[in-house]
């Protein structure tokens, strides 16, 4: 039987593009990349590691989409290769309000340490890091 192997990227519908990525580039350190797909649209996405995040505005939503593309319905989870405390103190640097944590959690290959904030729609954003 065929499966998968790996994600290659995801899709958030937003009500701010430009809210929306000023917030992963300022506070995840994520790159923001435009794109030009086969339609000769612009389109923006968000890009770590091997992984991006392409973003949707919720007032023009690309077809094809999900069922109900709405913003805020998310919930994230980042794995980095800092500390906890180095993402507490930027984040209160950042005037970032952490909603919960730091917590024990169990990651997708092992246990994380995370702590969760939300982005400017709402949606629940962890990051974690491996013990």
């Amino acid at each position: 039987m065929p499966s998968v192997t790996s994600l290659d990227h995801l899709v958030l519908t937003v009500a701010d593009i430009p809210a929306t990525v000023a917030f992963y580039t300022d506070v995840l350190g994520l790159l923001v990349e435009e794109f030009h797909p086969a339609d000769g649209s612009t389109r923006t996405a968000l890009k770590f590691g091997r992984q991006k995040i392409n973003l949707h505005s919720a007032k023009r939503p690309f077809d094809p989409k999900a069922r109900h593309p709405l913003p805020g319905s998310a919930d994230l989870c980042f794995l980095t290769d800092h500390t906890i405390n180095e993402w507490t103190q930027h984040l209160f640097q950042l005037e970032v309000p952490i909603e919960d944590g730091p917590v024990d959690r169990t990651g997708a290959s092992s246990p994380i340490m995370s702590v969760y904030i939300r982005d400017p729609d709402g949606n629940l954003i962890e990051i974690g890091v491996k013990p």
